[in-house]
């Protein structure tokens, strides 16, 4: 999955912590941190310790991958190209 927020992460821990069938308070505990934190985290909090994030991705037996790439989605092929479409409509008028 790609992550481009603090609501993109948040989500995907909220929905790994689901299907591990755990609690806040018991991947708190596995992360070595408190429930609160843990709730904070999944609402997206923006200030939230990269250390204790990688914690808890640890608990979840999930790991964090850096690649380079575009910063942008790209485009999907059934896009209309709309300077293909502008420069057609030039040519019309």
């Amino acid at each position: 999955m790609r992550v481009n927020s603090i609501h993109d992460l948040a989500a995907l821990l909220r929905g790994q912590r689901l299907a591990a069938g755990l609690t806040q308070a018991q991947l708190a505990a596995g992360a070595g941190v408190s429930r609160q934190w843990i709730s904070e985290l999944e609402r997206g909090k923006p200030t939230a310790e990269l250390g204790l994030v990688l914690a808890v991705l640890d608990a979840l037996g999930l790991s964090l991958e850096v690649r380079d790439g575009p910063t942008e989605h790209p485009a999907p092929s059934s896009a209309a190209d709309l300077d293909a479409l502008l420069e057609e409509h030039r040519g019309d008028a």
